[in-house]
């Protein structure tokens, strides 16, 4: 009989320490389990980790015979209370899913698992029946004679330990693996969604596109979880830059990539402010995006601000400076965030800019020059610095050039003190330039030799500089990119209204 009791000890410490820690390591499908049964929301998450706390406390009694009739009375009140609840939500037409064993083993509440629980509960019943002092072999009593006279009971009993062992061991490593799956089979939805909407695969475009970095953050006003409306402005700070998200409740990918968000939240907190840009309602998007750290979750009604920074996919990353302007190319899914993170780290204080490639010129000086403009002054790199200036390349025999110049003209006359002087590069002859109109300078380098050293390699492109005689944007190439350096969108900016 003690050899019996034994083994049925055992087999109940089996049952209450897998499920125990299965469901630690999955405390969220925990709480959405106690959620499925009937339990207010407020009680869902204390209860969830309240369960395999106590399933493990059962499973640590039960391996003595001084405490293990009270182990098997909490085993029996708790299997009671399951299939309880079970046959309740069972009667009901209700399917919740169990959570039983964590992530090892799950599945809707049905008669089969209702069955298992009875089944479970027989062996803690016979122990409570046999009585507070006959509980079986002790273990761990070395003056206990059976033990040595029941060596299969032992092997048994180790074998079991060693299995639940095992169990723990491995329930990590099979925890992390299917994260990395998750992760990998949906991008497949990355691909496919935006997290709130189909995406046309007839003119899908790369998801690398993008603001070229350098150009000024588009401007909006967007409510947080509090319906606190948030500007850019209010979430620029001094010295630390902002990492904006692009993120959707219904973005299985985001969620996946959440737990790795919170740690770089935590590395970087002293250089880098984390936005979320999502949309949906709040209780949602804190369910989905809360997580464990406090963060800030601005709601869009649609995609309106994703749209203004040219995001098309959900997660999406992009870096804003302290002077609110792009400071990385956009970042489209977890792989290419992960690249971004790792260059944010490589830099040891502010991140001005993120650059693409080791001979971008983002940060070199605007290299020295002498050329003659259309009237034959000679104008040098000396004459540009103290105050940002847009250089631009162009070429009176380039159609997209001349489909731009109406907008050229029109900025010429009427942009603003604030606004960044205007050099326009090109080459041919002086005269043939001066009937294009523009006030602001313009040079002749028939050879192409400054564009190049700043990068450029055909028209019409820009570079902005700043006030220093710095390179502060990459090569913008096209109309709509030129532009969006210096802030302005025009509707004939290539020549085609836009609607």
């Amino acid at each position: 009989m003690e050899n019996l009791l034994f083994i049925l000890r055992i087999l109940l410490v089996a049952i209450f320490g897998v499920a125990g820690l299965a469901k630690l390591y999955d405390l969220d499908g925990s709480k959405k389990a106690v959620e499925g049964f009937g339990v207010p929301e407020n009680l869902a998450k204390p209860i969830g980790v309240l369960l395999p706390i106590l399933e493990i406390a059962i499973a640590l009694s039960l391996f003595f015979v001084q405490i293990s009739w009270f182990g098997a009375i909490g085993a029996t009140v708790l299997l009671g209370i399951f299939i309880v609840g079970m046959t309740y939500q069972w009667s009901k037409g209700n399917a919740p899913d169990c959570h039983c064993f964590g992530q090892v083993h799950s599945e809707p509440v049905s008669p089969k698992s209702i069955i298992r629980n009875v089944i479970f509960i027989i062996p803690a019943i016979v122990l409570i029946v046999a009585g507070k002092d006959n509980q079986g072999l002790n273990l761990f009593d070395s003056n206990n004679n059976n033990l040595t006279e029941s060596p299969m009971t032992i092997i048994i009993g180790l074998a079991v330990i060693g299995l639940l062992a095992a169990v723990v061991y491995f329930l990590k490593q099979i925890s992390e693996q299917q994260v990395q799956i998750m992760r990998r089979i949906e991008i497949l939805e990355f691909t496919a969604h935006d997290g709130t909407k189909e995406v046309e695969r007839e003119d899908v475009a790369s998801p690398l596109e993008g603001l070229p970095i350098g150009s000024p953050a588009p401007e909006f006003e967007l409510p947080d979880l509090n319906d606190k409306v948030v500007s850019l402005k209010k979430l620029l700070s001094p010295k630390k830059s902002t990492l904006f998200f692009f993120v959707s409740p219904t973005c299985n990918p985001c969620g996946a990539l959440l737990p790795e968000i919170e740690e770089w939240q935590t590395e970087f907190k002293d250089k880098v402010n984390f936005v979320f840009l999502s949309s949906g309602d709040a209780k949602a998007n804190a369910e989905k995006l809360g997580g464990k750290t406090l963060k800030k979750i601005l709601l869009q009604k649609d995609r309106e601000v994703a749209e203004l920074y040219q995001s098309k996919w959900t997660p999406t990353a992009v870096l804003i400076n302290s002077d609110g302007r792009i400071a990385s190319r956009l970042a489209a899914g977890d792989s290419a965030i992960r690249q971004l993170i790792e260059k944010i780290r490589a830099t040891e204080d502010e991140v001005l800019f993120v650059k693409e490639t080791e001979d971008s010129k983002l940060g070199a000086e605007l290299p020295a020059f002498e050329l003659e403009d259309i009237s034959g002054k000679t104008i040098s790199a000396k004459d540009i610095i103290g105050k940002p200036t847009l250089v631009t390349y162009w070429s009176q025999g380039c159609g997209w050039c001349q489909r731009m110049l109406e907008d050229l003209r029109t900025w010429d006359k009427t942009k603003g003190q604030d606004e960044p002087n205007l050099l326009l590069i090109s080459s041919g002859e002086a005269e043939q330039h001066k009937e294009i109109g523009i006030k602001s300078t313009v040079v002749l380098d028939n050879k192409g030799d400054i564009p190049r050293e700043l990068g450029m390699s055909g028209t019409p492109s820009a570079v902005l500089i700043n006030e220093k005689g710095k390179i502060i944007s990459e090569v913008a190439v096209g109309a709509d990119n030129i532009w969006s350096l210096v802030g302005k969108k025009f509707e004939q900016a290539n020549g085609d209204k836009k609607e």
